[in-house]
């Protein structure tokens, strides 16, 4: 199905995520960091990327913002994973180019239908 980029320092949630994703048939790409992530979504070129806003070093805002400024992954669907749903960090993520906010804790069919609405088809 789809190429996704899964983002999150959290252990627990990574495995949980990637193992819904895989069960519905999509090629799941990990990184447990910004920086990891980053280098992940340069060569793996995703369909979507999954990123968590808050991680050590660099945060799910400067992945995104790395990835809008270069032209070869500008154009990835990128949704946001977060336990913080302040409006000004949304409406942050949202200007720098984010499609989607999920806020943890989330089930699987929210995260489903965010999938659905962003993937290309």
């Amino acid at each position: 199905m789809a190429r996704i980029l899964l983002i999150e320092d959290d252990a627990q949630i990574r495995a949980n995520v990637r193992r819904y994703l895989a069960l519905n048939g999509h090629e799941v790409t990990e990184a447990a960091d910004g920086a990891a992530g980053l280098a992940a979504a340069r060569g793996a070129r995703p369909d979507l990327v999954l990123c968590d806003v808050m991680m050590p070093g660099l945060d799910g805002f400067g992945v995104l913002a790395a990835l809008r400024a270069a032209p070869a992954t500008a154009g990835i669907a990128f949704v946001f994973i977060t336990a913080s749903a302040e409006r000004e960090a949304m409406a942050r993520g949202l200007e720098l180019g984010a499609a989607d906010y999920v806020v943890k804790p989330f089930d699987l069919a929210t995260l489903g239908a965010v999938l659905a609405k962003h993937l290309p088809r």
